[in-house]
């Protein structure tokens, strides 16, 4: 029988597989994808300084822990790329990937699927400023690559209007910042008109 020890390193190595799954993003000042494992750090630290900053108390704890498990699905089921079609699978797949998690021997966290269905179904505020801030840093991390990863995928700026479309609800300074930098995206060709 394993020692409670192993059981929950076997865990970790379970959760380190976050790290093998690629995401359609590059890397700041790098020539690599960033994978999600970086991303869901990234993330948590975003909501966590927006948390701070926005005039509103978010119940941060929660706010951070839904961050980091936003990706954990991804483990089983692979990344999708935002302008694709294929997401209502994916999202399927991703919550058979955190039930995988919940289910692990090791696993210690109670409320992981849990964090996971508020985050990816709920409607309190923290779950509405971790999808702003999940889409704000991949976007971000576009324009800073001069949006080489829409040009390799061909994106149109219609389609990045449109993933982004539901941020006017609900943080419209943010919804204008994204609609600035779409014109400035489109006026460099780093995006189709």
């Amino acid at each position: 029988m394993l020692s409670p020890i192993h059981s929950i390193t076997d865990f970790f190595y379970a959760l380190d597989e976050l790290k093998l799954v690629n995401r359609k993003s590059y890397v700041t000042g790098a020539a690599r994808y960033e994978n999600s494992a970086e991303h869901s750090w990234h993330l948590a630290m975003a909501c966590w300084a927006m948390a701070e900053h926005l005039p509103y108390e978010y119940d941060q704890e929660k706010l951070i822990k839904m961050a980091l498990v936003h990706d954990l699905g991804e483990i089983h089921a692979g990344d999708t790329f935002l302008y694709s079609n294929e997401r209502s699978q994916a999202d399927k797949e991703e919550r058979e990937g955190i039930e995988l998690l919940q289910s692990h021997a090791g696993n210690p966290i109670s409320q992981l699927l849990t964090l996971w269905d508020e985050q990816e179904y709920g409607n309190s505020e923290e779950t509405k400023l971790l999808k702003v801030m999940d889409r704000v840093l991949p976007f971000l991390l576009n324009i800073q690559s001069e949006g080489k990863a829409w040009k390799e995928n061909g994106i149109h700026a219609s389609q990045v209007e449109k993933a982004h479309a539901f941020i006017a609800e609900l943080n419209p300074d943010v919804h204008a910042w994204f609609k600035e930098k779409i014109a400035f995206a489109v006026s460099r060709g780093w995006l189709k008109s």
